[in-house]
C-alpha cells in the first residue's frame, strides 16, 4: 500500500462516512421548504467529513512522530510516516494542512449556500483534529480524546449534515448521533487500548492508559452495546421503524467485541480495529436506508 494511503488511515474513515449518511438519511422527508435531498450539499458534506479525517490522521502523525510517541522500538500497530522515518515532518505537515484546505473548500462552500455560522463548525473541528496531539497542551494526552470524537464523529458531523439539508436542528438527528458516535469512540478505543504500552512509555496519558487495560475493554464493550441498544429507541421516537435495520450489524459485531474481551493484545487487536470500523459501516449502510425509507 502507498505509504500517503496507509498513512491516511484508511480503516479509520467509516468514522467519517457514517455521520453523513445518517445525517442526510434524518433530513429525508423532512426537509424545511418541501424539497428532497439537495445531493450536492450532502456530497460536500462527505467530502469535507473525510477530508477533516483523514488531516487529523495526518497532523497526528506529523505530531506524535515529533515527540517520539511512534518511535518503533515501542509501537505495536501499524507503521507511521514521521515516527518510523518514512516521511519528513515537514512533507507530513504539508499533507495535513493540505486535507484541512479540500474541508475548508467543502465547507466554505455549503456555508455559504446555507448559513455563515458552518464556519465555526468548521474552525472548531480543524481545532480539535490539529490539538487532539499538537500544540503544547494536546487533549489526547489527557485522556479527552474518546469525548472530541464523540462530539464531533458523532453530534456535530451527524446534525450538521441534516442541518445543511433541512437548515435546523432536529431531535431525530440528534438522537441518531449517539450510536453513531458511540461507534466511532469504540474506533478510537481500540486503537488505544492496542497502544497502551507504548503509549505509557510514551508518556501519553490517554483514557486507555489512565483507567487501565480491564476498565478500557469493558468501556469498548459498553460502546458497541450501547449503539445497539439506542437503536429501537431512535427508530421509535423518531417515527422511522425500519431505523431498526441497523441492528442487523450486530451479527459482525461479536467476532470483535469477542476478542476484546478474550485479552487480545498488541498486534492481535489490529484484526479488532479492522472488524470494528466493519461493523460502523454496515450499521450506518443499514441505519441510514432504514431512516431513509422509513421517511
Amino acid at each position: 500500500m502507498n505509504k500517503w494511503v496507509a498513512g491516511a488511515r484508511p480503516r479509520t474513515l467509516p468514522a467519517a462516512v457514517v455521520p453523513v449518511l445518517v445525517g442526510t438519511a434524518c433530513a429525508a422527508g423532512a426537509t424545511g421548504a418541501g424539497h428532497g435531498i439537495v445531493w450536492w450539499r450532502a456530497a460536500a458534506a462527505l467530502v469535507a467529513a473525510v477530508a477533516v479525517q483523514v488531516g487529523t490522521n495526518y497532523a497526528n502523525d506529523y505530531s506524535d512522530g515529533r515527540r517520539g510517541t511512534d518511535d518503533p522500538g515501542r509501537r505495536t500497530g501499524p507503521a507511521r510516516l514521521v515516527g518510523w522515518g518514512l516521511a519528513s515532518p515537514a512533507a507530513v505537515r504539508r499533507a495535513a494542512l493540505a486535507a484541512f484546505a479540500v474541508a475548508g473548500v467543502a465547507g466554505l462552500l455549503l456555508a455559504v449556500a446555507v448559513d455563515l455560522r458552518l464556519l465555526l463548525v468548521g474552525v472548531a473541528s480543524f481545532a480539535a483534529g490539529w490539538f487532539y496531539t499538537g500544540g503544547p497542551k494536546p487533549y489526547g494526552y489527557a485522556g479527552l480524546g474518546e469525548l472530541f470524537v464523540f462530539l464531533f464523529f458523532g453530534v456535530v458531523a451527524t446534525v450538521g449534515s441534516t442541518y445543511v439539508q433541512t437548515e435546523r436542528i432536529t431531535g431525530l438527528s440528534v438522537a441518531a448521533s449517539i450510536p453513531v458516535g458511540f461507534l466511532a469512540t469504540a474506533l478510537l478505543v481500540t486503537n488505544n487500548l492496542r497502544d497502551i504500552p507504548s503509549d505509557t512509555a510514551a508518556g501519553k496519558r490517554t483514557l486507555a492508559v489512565r483507567i487501565g487495560d480491564r476498565a478500557t475493554r469493558g468501556l469498548y464493550v459498553a460502546l458497541v452495546a450501547g449503539a445497539f441498544v439506542c437503536v429501537p429507541f431512535v427508530a421509535g421516537a423518531g417515527r422511522r421503524p425500519l431505523g431498526a435495520l441497523g441492528l442487523a450489524a450486530i451479527l459482525l459485531a461479536t467476532r470483535p467485541v469477542t476478542a476484546v474481551l478474550s485479552g487480545a493484545r498488541g498486534p492481535g487487536l489490529v484484526p479488532v480495529l479492522v472488524a470494528t470500523g466493519q461493523v460502523q459501516l454496515v450499521f450506518g449502510l443499514l441505519f441510514a436506508a432504514g431512516l431513509a425509507a422509513s421517511a
